[in-house]
């Protein structure tokens, strides 16, 4: 309007026309103005002024009989921009707007209130954010208020509280907190209210009370606490639907309360911290359609009376405690649809009764301890499933061939059980099949030829069970399949030729079989292959043409079978890739150099083929490289110096080759090196003193090669090092005294044989008590067992010396025996009070003692729920960490053994990133663990203002760290080592951020009879929520544990925000902390079953990738995280 009163003639032309005509040019003016501002509007073309005397027929415009806007109705049409341009006082006749679901941020204008006739507004779907205006309470006519979905955030105003004529109100999946505790309200005629996926705390909010019309109610997916009111079922006496999941209410579930809500069909109480039992009765509430109280620690039985409610359609208490058998009772629900109790302590039988629920689409009772058979019965009553999820229970018997008649069946789980023989013909009808996992039975004979008719699958799972004969020839025809595994079985034949036609597998898995033949040809045209296990066959064909560029491709095993010819340049384009294995094949020509483009790379092994050429240089662009194996093949030249770029190589193996030259200094700059193996070369020249500088565990073995010179005394610093390998080479000169300090070593894992040492053996049990095999070939070695005495090979000594030397040793034997039968008389007497299993006798306790001042509290550096950490340098020099643990007076004999038993299981895991367990030691009343110490002090430290600050690169590095170190322990230990409290406490730190988890396996130690917790067994804040009620310790509560610290190392502490007190990352490095947090979400997933595993978190954190984010990294919390997960 103010453009048409700058214009005279315009003005007066316009005071001759009616009222009605001025209001709609100032409206279509208006509604042009806001398109305009719009980056994107192209939905809204008829929107223009020259086509503005047909106003009401623009896109999504409604008039009334006046001519005048009433309704601008625009959902889902692209609209990117803001309201700020919007002249709400121009459009004054408007009763709805509808904007959902379009690009629109920014703030709601307080303006907005000038809409006074509005009675519908629908602003959902969208990205505004900053608090809601407290000036939408002014539109007195509205009713229905749909801001949901968007990311507005502050207080709920109470004037919104007070809309007399809203009868829907839906805040939901915004960052809305609470309103004001004194905040009441008066909505006489609302039905429907949700406010789910905010941050509202504190209790259960008041002024709902006061919504006496209510019939739908959603408060989940926030931080509520307290008791559900006892005051609910009579204040909201017409409630239909009632969901308060994902919360932190607590207390009993007021089940006799709910029962007198006349009309409640739906109530939702999953996820909360609800206590008891189940209640008896919930029976009572009687038309009751959808029941949810999953994921509370509610124990107990599951009541018969549930067989009550004959109207229940949907029933979900998984992961509840649960420790009865299935009622019968459950059998008389015969409306019921779907179940899923899976995740408990159920035991039994499935009760015939089920065979009524003749209406179930999904069964899921995975994950408890049911036993006994998969009855007939039931296959022939529930023909309308599309979902049978029967795994982890301890089911026997067979496969029934009535299975055949599901042929609405989807997914059928059945893998981790027990069960046996074939799989049956039938299965052949059931051709809605999509996803099938038997996996680890005991399933025997030959796959029906019928599965073949299965052309819905994407999913094929028989690992682990003792199949043979061959895969039917047209497996796999016509289909989509994704993932397929027929691994460690006893399949034997090729591959069908068609199991990949349709071009869509990502994972393939036919590991530990017997299976002959060529590749399949589709597989080299297969583009979305992410994992292919061919290892442990007997596979042949040209390497070169079973597979091509395979861009998703992250891990390949092709070890152990027989290909043959030449490594393609190909493989080079497969940049995703992190692990390659070819080892044990007979593949020939070079090592191709664009294996160089691989920079993802983390573990390369092509060992045992028949390689040859020269190591090429381009390998050293692999900077992730922790494993390179190339032995057993005829690789010539030196080792190239781009190798030294390898800085995080945790295993090399060049053996068996014919390398020449010497041995690289630089190897000794490889701080994370734990195994070097370069034995049976042509390398000559010294071994470098750098080498010592290593952090090697494993071995080291420079055997067989021509190296010369004397052994370097710096090798000594391995004290770590469990095997060393020196024979058949050159070597001079003497074994240096200062190899007894490499206190990792035994008797039997020394060889010094073959080259030309010479003087007196070390004299310690290591070297005495070796093997004489161990110095064989070396004539000037004396001094040990199956060695010449020292004496007989000194010549040109005088007899008069030789007397003089013995009356020397006669004069200091004697006092000498006298103390050492002193000594050994005081330790039988303290071994008689103490009982040490030091990790092959390396500390002595006394020494301990006296370096802490009997545990002086001025050494004492960290306490934790186990007990204290006290810091002791011993006379070595050597700092260690020794952790003090308190233990019952009840601690049994048997106990002590067990306790003996875990302590050298821990001190075998080697890993660098875990905490070396050098030994143990137990007197009355306590325990004692000796770890290496670590100077930066523990993560938590770090975190939380006590050291240098840790930039987004360091937090991931740790994070990757930690997932490496539980995966080793879960998935590489024997026995599985369950670490049980994982905290950022137990996570210490050193030079370069590098992580070391520590204290793994202590709350195993003090209750050594028994995987269950009983007390406190872990870090409040980091423990698995079903250790409430199943109080059972996996590796699914470890997997929890690391999410927790995952989150907080990334998070800003404990908040729901990222670190604000960094920089944001840009570019991949946003990309790459946000893959992290997602993953840690995955693993606090509060279904123990729905985690991923450790090595599946290790393997997918540094290689998971995308292009871009979706949203601005700034606007990035763990809410919107969580929402992406939906």
């Amino acid at each position: 309007m103010k453009e048409i009163l700058k214009k005279p003639l315009l003005f007066l032309l316009l005071l001759l026309l009616p009222l009605e005509k001025i209001t709609a040019a100032s409206e279509a003016e208006a509604l042009v103005k806001w398109k305009t501002s719009l980056s994107s509007s192209g939905f809204l073309s008829s929107w223009s002024l020259s086509n503005a005397t047909n106003l009401c027929h623009w896109t999504g415009i409604t008039c009334d009989a006046t001519g005048s806007v009433v309704k601008i109705i625009l959902p889902t049409s692209n609209l990117t921009g803001t309201l700020d341009e919007f002249d709400f006082a121009s459009l004054a006749n408007l009763t709805q707007l509808n904007l959902n679901l379009n690009l629109l941020v920014g703030a709601i204008p307080s303006n907005i209130s000038a809409l006074s006739k509005l009675t519908h507004l629908d602003l959902s779907g969208n990205n505004f954010t900053q608090p809601i205006p407290s000036t939408i309470g002014r539109l007195s006519e509205l009713q229905d208020l749909r801001l949901y979905n968007n990311s507005l955030s502050g207080v709920i105003p109470y004037q919104l509280l007070n809309l007399q004529k809203v009868r829907h109100f839906d805040l939901g999946s915004n960052y809305l907190e609470s309103p004001e505790s004194t905040a009441t309200a008066n909505m006489p005629v609302v039905t429907f209210l949700a406010l789910n996926l905010n941050e509202m705390t504190s209790e259960f909010p008041p002024f709902i009370l006061n919504c006496s019309t209510l019939t739908y109610l959603d408060l989940s997916q926030n931080h509520l606490t307290g008791p559900i009111p006892a005051s609910l079922a009579t204040k909201l006496n017409k409630i239909e639907y009632l969901n308060l999941t994902e919360n932190l209410f607590q207390g009993l579930v007021p089940a006799a309360e709910l029962a007198k809500l006349p009309g409640l069909k739906d109530l939702r109480l999953g996820k909360n911290g609800f206590t008891g039992t189940v209640p008896p009765e919930i029976g009572s509430i009687s038309i009751l359609q959808n029941l949810e109280l999953h994921e509370n620690p509610l124990m107990g039985p599951l009541p018969s009376s549930i067989g009550q409610l004959r109207n229940l359609e949907r029933l979900t208490i998984m992961s509840a405690g649960l420790n009865s058998t299935i009622p019968s009772e459950l059998g008389h629900c015969t409306n019921l649809t779907f179940i899923d109790l899976s995740t408990n302590n159920l035991t039994g039988a499935l009760p015939p009764s089920l065979s009524n629920l003749t209406k179930i689409s999904e069964l899921v009772i995975s994950g408890n301890k049911l036993s006994g058979e998969i009855s007939s019965s039931f296959i022939t009553n529930w023909t309308q499933l599309t979902s049978l999820q029967l795994q982890n229970n301890n089911l026997t018997g067979n496969i029934p061939s009535e299975i055949g008649q599901l042929t609405k069946l989807k997914t059928l789980y059945l893998f981790s059980n027990q069960i046996s023989g074939p799989i049956p013909d039938e299965i052949g009808n059931m051709t809605s099949l999509q996803n099938f996992d038997v996996g680890s039975n005991q399933l025997e004979g030959e796959l029906p030829n019928t599965v073949s008719q299965l052309k819905n699958l994407q999913h094929f799972q028989v690992y682990a069970n003792k199949f043979s004969g061959s895969i039917p020839n047209d497996f796999g025809q016509g289909t989509s399949l994704d993932e397929v595994s027929f691994s460690y079985n006893n399949f034997s034949g090729e591959l069908p030729p068609q199991i990949c036609s349709g071009l869509s597998i990502s994972s393939f898995s036919v590991n530990g079989n017997n299976l002959t033949g060529p590749v399949p040809a589709c597989f080299r045209n297969c583009s979305e292959l992410v994992r292919v296990r061919l290892e442990g066959n007997r596979f042949t064909g040209d390497i070169s043409q079973a597979f091509g560029v395979h861009p998703q491709l992250v891990y390949i095993d092709l070890s152990g079978n027989q290909f043959s010819g030449e490594l393609s340049p190909e493989w080079g384009d497969c940049t995703k890739l992190t692990m390659l294995n070819m080892a044990e094949n007979r593949i020939s020509g070079e090592i191709p150099k664009e294996l160089g483009k691989l920079t993802q790379l983390q573990d390369l092994r092509i060992s045992s083929n028949n390689l040859r050429g020269t190591i090429p240089p381009q390998l050293g662009d692999l900077g992730l490289l922790f494993n390179l194996n190339l032995s057993n093949n005829q690789l010539s030249g030196v080792i190239p110096s781009s190798i030294s770029n390898l800085l995080k190589l945790q295993k090399v193996d060049l053996s068996a080759n014919t390398l020449n030259g010497s041995i690289p200094q630089w190897f000794g700059d490889f701080s994370n090196l734990i195994a070097m193996n370069l034995s049976h070369n042509q390398l000559t020249g010294e071994i470098p003193f750098q080498l010592g500088n290593l952090n090697l565990q494993l071995f080291l073995d420079l055997s067989s090669n021509s190296l010369s010179g004397a052994l370097p005394s710096n090798l000594a610093k391995l004290s770590n090092l469990e095997n060393l390998n020196l024979s058949h080479n050159n070597l001079s000169g003497k074994i240096p005294w200062t190899f007894s300090g490499m206190i990792s070593l035994t008797s039997t894992s020394v060889d010094f044989s073959y080259n030309n040492l010479q003087g007196t053996i070390p004299s310690t049990n290591l070297f005495l008590n070796a093997s004489p095999n161990a110095y064989k070939g070396n004539p000037g070695l004396c001094g040990a067992k199956g060695l010449p005495n020292c004496d007989s090979t000194l010549t040109g000594i005088s007899t008069n010396r030789r007397r003089t030397r013995n009356s020397v040793i006669i004069a200091t034997i004697i006092p000498i025996a006298s103390i050492i039968i002193l000594i050994t008389i005081a330790s039988l007497i303290l071994m008689a009070r103490r009982k040490a299993i030091w990790g092959g006798g390396k500390f002595i306790f006394n020494e301990i003692v006296k370096a802490t001042e009997d545990f002086d509290d001025k050494y004492c550096i960290g306490k934790g729920g186990f007990g204290r950490v006290y810091r002791a340098e011993l006379k070595s020099g050597q700092t260690v960490a020794l952790k003090r643990l308190e233990i019952s007076g009840d601690y049994s004999v048997e106990k002590w053994r067990s306790f003996e038993s875990e302590v050298r299981v821990l001190t075998e895991a080697r890993h660098r990133n875990v905490v070396r367990l050098h030994g143990s030691c137990s007197t009355k009343g306590s325990m004692y663990l000796v770890y290496e110490y670590m100077e930066r002090g523990s993560l938590g430290k770090v975190l939380y203002g006590e050291g240098e600050e840790m930039g987004w690169r360091e937090r991931l590095r740790v994070v990757r760290g930690v997932a490496h170190a539980v995966a080793y322990l879960h998935h590489d230990c024997n026995p599985v080592v369950v670490h049980r409290d994982i905290s950022v406490n137990n996570v210490l730190l050193e030079a370069g951020f590098e992580p070391k988890v520590a204290h793994f396996g202590t709350a195993r130690l003090l209750n050594p009879d028994s995987s269950n917790w009983t007390t406190v067994a872990g870090s409040y804040g980091y423990m698995a929520p079903e250790l409430a009620y199943t109080m059972r310790f996996t590796e699914k509560c470890d997997v929890y544990s690391f999410g927790v610290v995952a989150l907080e190392v990334m998070m800003e502490g404990t908040q729901d925000v990222l670190d604000q007190c960094l920089p944001p990352p840009t570019g991949q490095l946003a990309v790459k902390v946000v893959v992290t947090l997602k993953m840690a979400l995955a693993c606090i997933r509060a279904n123990p079953e729905s985690r991923p595993t450790m090595w599946s978190v290790a393997q997918e954190l540094p290689a998971r990738t995308q292009a871009h984010l979706s949203d601005p990294f700034h606007s990035i919390t763990m809410s919107k995280l969580t929402s992406f997960q939906k």
